[in-house]
C-alpha cells in the first residue's frame, strides 16, 4: 500500500491544514483513483503549498520534464493544483481536497463519484467539521443587521462583493451531488458566487457565468429570498467565494442537521433578538430556521431564540412582517476571532491538528 500513489496524495492532502482522514474502508482512495491517473496522483503528492515552476518540481522529483509539464499543465486545466508566478515562470502547488479539488470537478462529477463522496462524508467527513477554525464562516443577510449596529468589512456580504473587479456565478456542487445520488435538493443550484480582484477574470472560463457587480448583487438577493444561509472562507481578507447553503444539501451545514456537529461553521459575531412589543406570534419564521433556534414560547405570544443554536445568519428576518426580528452584535466573550488571512487560518488549524507544515514548504 506504500507505494499506491493514491494513498501517497491521501496522506499528503491529510498534512494540510483542511485536512482529508482516512477511512478504514478506503473509500477516499477510491474517491481519488476517479480523479487522478496514478501517474497524476504520484506526481500531485509531491508538490508543495508554495508555486514552483515545472522545471523546478521535475528536478525536485526527478522526473522528465516534459512529462512533468504535460501531467501539471492537465491538472491545473481540471483545476486540481494551484498555479501562479513564480520566478521563472508559471508555478504549480497543493491544493487541499476541501476547499479545493473536490469543488474544481463542479461539471465532470458523475453518479459513482456522487456516491463515493457520500460514502466519505458519512464516515469520516465529521472529523474535518470539528476542527477548529472552521472552514466556513457564516456571514449575516445584510439588512438583517439593526441600522445601530456597526459591521466591518469581511462582516458583510454586500462589502465583500463591492471590493472585487470580477464576478461570476457557478453551480453548487453539493447540490449536484445530492441529486446524483437520488436525494435532490429544492434550492437553487445556480447561485454560488466566485469573486476576483482582477477585471474581466472569468472572460471565456467554461462553467462560469460572468456577472456584472449588480448581478451579483442579485444574485445574493436571489439566494437570500430562497432562504439560503451565506458562509465565506474563515477569514478577514482574501474572500473570493460566497456560498449559498442549506442544510439539506450543503457539506458544511449537512454536518449539523446529519451528523449532530453544532459548531460546523463559525457562527456569526451577531445573534437574533426578538422585540416582544412588535412579535405577533404568527411563527412565519420558524420554518425558515434552518438551525432549530427559534420557537413559541412557553405562553405562545411571542417567539424565542435559542443562542447557542443561533448562527447569526439573519435569513428569518426578511420572512417578518412586524419588523420583530434583527441582529445584534454578541458580547465579545462569545466571539471567536477571526483570523486575519488564509495563512493565519492554516497556522492556527495545523496547530490544533499538531501539523509540522515545514515538510509541504
Amino acid at each position: 500500500m506504500q507505494d499506491n500513489p493514491y494513498k501517497q496524495l491521501a496522506l499528503r492532502l491529510d498534512a494540510l491544514p483542511n485536512g482529508y482522514p482516512a477511512t478504514e474502508s478506503g473509500v477516499e482512495l477510491d474517491l481519488l483513483a476517479t480523479m487522478f491517473s496514478p501517474e497524476e496522483a504520484a506526481l500531485t503528492a509531491q508538490l508543495k503549498v508554495p508555486v514552483e515552476t515545472a522545471g523546478q518540481i521535475a528536478e525536485r522529483t526527478g522526473g522528465d520534464l516534459q512529462e512533468v509539464k504535460t501531467l501539471l499543465k492537465g491538472l491545473a486545466q481540471r483545476g486540481f493544483i494551484r498555479t501562479g508566478r513564480a520566478e521563472d515562470g508559471l508555478g504549480f502547488g497543493l491544493m487541499p481536497f476541501v476547499v479545493g479539488i473536490y469543488e474544481a470537478h463542479l461539471g465532470q462529477l458523475d453518479a459513482e463519484q456522487a456516491r463515493l463522496f457520500e460514502d466519505y462524508y458519512q464516515q469520516v467527513f465529521g472529523r474535518v467539521l470539528t476542527i477548529q477554525p472552521q472552514l466556513h464562516r457564516v456571514i449575516p443577510v445584510n439588512e438583517s443587521v439593526w441600522m445601530e449596529m456597526e459591521i466591518h468589512p469581511y462582516e458583510s456580504v454586500t462589502t465583500i462583493v463591492d471590493q472585487a473587479q470580477s464576478w461570476g456565478v457557478i453551480d453548487c456542487i453539493c447540490r449536484q451531488q445530492k441529486a446524483l445520488i437520488g436525494d435532490p435538493c429544492q434550492h437553487p443550484v445556480d447561485v454560488c458566487l466566485i469573486l476576483h480582484k482582477r477585471p474581466h477574470a472569468y472572460d471565456g472560463r467554461a462553467g462560469i457565468r460572468t456577472l456584472t457587480h449588480d448581478e451579483a448583487v442579485a444574485t445574493l438577493q436571489r439566494a437570500t429570498d430562497a432562504g439560503l444561509v451565506h458562509t465565506v472562507s474563515n477569514d478577514q481578507h482574501g474572500t473570493h467565494y460566497v456560498c449559498n447553503c442549506c442544510t439539506c444539501s450543503c457539506g458544511f451545514l449537512r454536518g449539523m442537521a446529519d451528523l449532530g456537529i453544532v459548531n460546523v461553521v463559525a457562527r456569526s459575531a451577531f445573534v437574533n433578538q426578538v422585540d416582544e412589543d412588535l412579535c405577533m406570534g404568527c411563527e412565519d419564521c420558524l420554518d425558515a430556521c434552518q438551525f432549530d433556534a427559534l420557537a413559541m414560547s412557553e405562553a405562545g405570544f411571542v417567539v424565542e431564540v435559542t443562542r447557542q443554536r443561533c448562527v447569526g445568519c439573519g435569513v428569518c428576518v426578511p420572512t417578518c412582517s412586524t419588523e420583530a426580528l434583527g441582529l445584534v452584535r454578541r458580547p465579545a466573550d462569545e466571539v471567536k476571532p477571526v483570523p486575519a488571512n488564509i495563512i493565519e487560518w492554516g497556522v492556527q488549524r495545523a496547530a490544533v491538528r499538531g501539523l509540522d507544515l515545514t515538510q509541504l514548504m
